[in-house]
């Protein structure tokens, strides 16, 4: 097949398939709540790799009760919510704050202010299971 020819025909194929793939995944995350992985690296512990995400809780959204396969460590950039860890107390978090939940907790966030909740989550996770899992 000639390359304009592959360009033509092989290329929208493989930008579909990427959308389904990609596009899937963020309609898998809770309405309100958009996280973007920033980077992936492997981290000394074997079978471990530290995901940096940029997340966004849109104002009066949850991220919805979910669990994550390692630590998550998350600095709050902007706006205020309230984090409701399973078995703990809920408590507000607000810009400059940051916060530790241990890998397998059960827990949620919720936007509380007028502006979206942005973070930088570190989440230091087990490699080849998913970021987040809904919570049953």
């Amino acid at each position: 097949m000639p390359p304009v020819s592959f360009a033509r025909h092989a290329l929208p194929a493989i930008a579909a398939l990427l959308l389904a793939v990609y596009g899937g995944a963020v309609q898998a995350q809770a309405s309100g709540i958009h996280r973007t992985v920033v980077k992936k690296a492997d981290v000394s512990v074997p079978g471990r790799e530290a995901v940096v995400a940029r997340v966004e809780v849109d104002p009066g959204a949850t991220a919805g009760r979910h669990s994550h396969p390692g630590d998550e460590i998350s600095y709050v950039l902007e706006g205020e919510g309230e984090l409701r860890i399973d078995g703990e107390d809920p408590r507000r978090v607000k810009a400059g704050e940051a916060f530790v939940i241990p890998a397998g907790a059960i827990h949620d966030a919720i936007n509380v202010g007028n502006v979206p909740l942005k973070l930088v989550g570190v989440y230091v996770v087990e490699k080849g299971k998913p970021l987040a899992t809904p919570a049953k």
